[in-house]
């Protein structure tokens, strides 16, 4: 579902090693169907001293999971639900399919 979900929503992991967390959309990569949740799917990296990064070491950075395996989380209802599409004249907004309320941005 194209636009379901986008960067800075606030989303629960439905299935998976972090089932039942909550993050942030920190990215979408749609063309691989993954998105990369703040707090989630942490991974540890070696990373190598760079004109950027002085500092080398083990780096800890989350990792992308399947898009499949999150779930929109409404704040006015408290538990993740669908999305779905509101048109008000010009403008489209997503709700909530549980309250109607909008998601906020």
């Amino acid at each position: 579902m194209p636009g379901r979900i986008r960067k800075g929503d606030q989303v629960e992991v439905i299935a998976g090693k972090d089932k039942g967390r909550h993050g942030k959309v920190l990215h979408v990569l749609p063309k691989t169907g993954r998105v990369v949740v703040e707090g989630v799917n942490k991974q540890k990296r070696h990373q190598k001293a760079t004109q950027k990064v002085m500092q080398a070491g083990i780096v800890t950075k989350e990792g992308a999971i399947d898009l499949s395996n999150v779930m929109p989380y409404c704040s006015h209802c408290g538990k993740p639900t669908r999305v779905a599409t509101r048109i008000d004249g010009e403008t489209r907004e997503r709700v909530c399919r549980s309250c109607g309320e909008p998601f906020a941005r």
